[in-house]
């Protein structure tokens, strides 16, 4: 398969389509030379040439430079599907349903945070539940939360978590209308009850952060962010309910092939017509998860408000965006010069459509960045863009090389607070276990799909 990947430029590879029998489209994969020696120990490369395959594909399938091996499609997978041609495949969303990130910003320096540090941070580990099965105060009842499913993060405002500047500042204003409640499963919303307002485990966080560079003053002027000053990052999803909303309608899925006749190379693109019933019964599922994953971070973000209100009062924290980076939108794109209406599944990508926030996490204990959507994605790869490093290693061997090594200390020697639920996802999340992700976002500023605005260094990391 290598032989047919072709160098277009300095951050693109063509992946022809005979490099896997019923290729439809050819692969494009977003690498410079440091990402394209990570394709060698990956079989990621592989997943493309699948979703190549699955009916209805538009353009390319895509692969973002932190492209790694995922559950049917690659994490870092971009796929659009003609709305009338093309299918649905929850595995082309990933079972955390709207994993996405929220920044918000504030006038407070690092010089004011420092001396509070310590106290702050584990008064925010008290306030945020993580890790593993991490529960909530909030307790709802089957209809509050059916609320929740159909209203997503305006519910938390309603609530008076939060404010209409928030959901200003959210993808989608906070809340998909379509949310079919009735579809998401009885055992989804019992494990999701009582999880609202939770960090989870695994790659999620919590970060205090400082603004290290700014690139693009006139963009970080109207996103707020100032050198110097500091942010805070939430990392996290749907929880056990958008687990199980993807569980569920694999098993739909997999019934629903025979009944289409659709063949795919890889069982785990189970999938459907995007306009059968099964097909519209998981797009309103997933709706509803998202929902869910919108609350919960504007859950988090409010507690957050109130804890840095008890250290810094009168300097607020603002909203500079709330974006998700595992979902499938059906959107209006232009493609070979004319409008198409396409299911755009982003798993492990982000939306960048010109002028919105796009924000890319770091792994624990390096920077993220905040950039900017650009025309150049939307015209080239269905406005999308990367959504973090990419690991490298797998959990198991993370964790493995970690053993006897103090990583808290060696956190701290970098000049970050740890806090975390759990020590085995501290060895899980090792800085090592990711690709650099100044290179990440360096391939994607260079082939112009967003543009870099700020980098921001951690201070404090908040794990489950």
């Amino acid at each position: 398969m290598k032989n047919l990947l072709k160098r277009m430029d300095n951050v693109r590879l063509l992946l022809e389509k005979e490099a896997f029998p019923g290729m439809a489209v050819p692969g494009l994969i977003y690498a410079d030379h440091y990402i394209e020696t990570m394709l060698e120990q990956d079989s990621a490369l592989e997943q493309v040439a699948h979703v190549a395959c699955l009916p209805g594909i538009v353009g390319y399938s895509y692969a973002m430079p932190d492209i790694h091996w995922g559950y049917g499609f690659p994490i870092g997978g971009v796929a659009a599907f003609d709305v009338n041609e093309g299918i649905i495949s929850p595995g082309g969303v990933g079972y955390d349903i709207s994993c996405g990130v929220r920044l918000l910003s504030s006038y407070i320096k690092l010089a004011d945070i420092k001396p509070v540090l310590d106290a702050l941070t584990t008064a925010l580990f008290s306030a945020v539940p993580s890790g593993v099965g991490s529960s909530s105060a909030i307790r709802l009842s089957l209809k509050d939360l059916d609320d929740v499913l159909r209203k997503g993060a305006r519910w938390a405002v309603k609530e008076g978590m939060g404010m209409q500047d928030d959901l200003d500042r959210t993808e989608e204003g906070g809340c998909l209308d379509g949310a079919l409640c009735e579809f998401v499963s009885s055992r989804a919303k019992e494990r999701g009850k009582n999880q609202l307002g939770t960090l989870g485990s695994g790659n999620h966080f919590l970060e205090i952060q400082v603004v290290d560079e700014i690139f693009d003053k006139a963009a970080a002027s109207q996103m707020n962010l100032e050198s110097g000053s500091i942010t805070v990052m939430i990392h996290c999803g749907s929880r056990g309910l958008g687990h199980q909303v993807c569980d569920d309608y694999l098993k739909v899925m997999r019934r629903a092939m025979a009944k289409y006749k659709i063949d795919v190379p890889d069982r785990q693109l189970c999938c459907a017509p995007i306009q059968s019933e099964e097909g519209q019964q998981y797009i309103g599922s997933m709706k509803a998860a998202a929902n869910f994953a919108m609350a919960n971070r504007q859950i988090i973000g409010s507690v957050v408000r109130d804890v840095f209100a008890q250290f810094f009062p009168g300097k607020p924290l603002f909203p500079v965006y709330d974006v998700s980076h595992n979902m499938a939108h059906i959107e209006k794109h232009i493609w070979e010069g004319r409008k198409r209406e396409v299911c755009v599944h982003r798993k492990g990508a982000t939306r960048a459509f010109e002028g919105q926030p796009v924000l890319i996490p770091g792994s624990m204990g390096t920077a993220s960045y905040v950039l900017v959507g650009t025309k150049k994605a939307e015209m080239e790869s269905f406005a999308s863009t990367c959504h973090g490093a990419g690991r490298v290693l797998s959990r198991n061997e993370a964790v493995k090389r970690t053993r006897g090594q103090n990583l808290v200390r060696e956190m701290a020697d970098r000049g970050v607070t740890v806090k975390a639920d759990s020590f085995r996802t501290l060895g899980e999340e090792m800085p090592e276990a990711y690709k650099d992700i100044s290179a990440v976002v360096e391939v994607v500023h260079q082939a112009q799909l967003s543009l870099k605005v700020a980098k921001l260094k951690p201070v404090a990391v908040i794990k489950g």
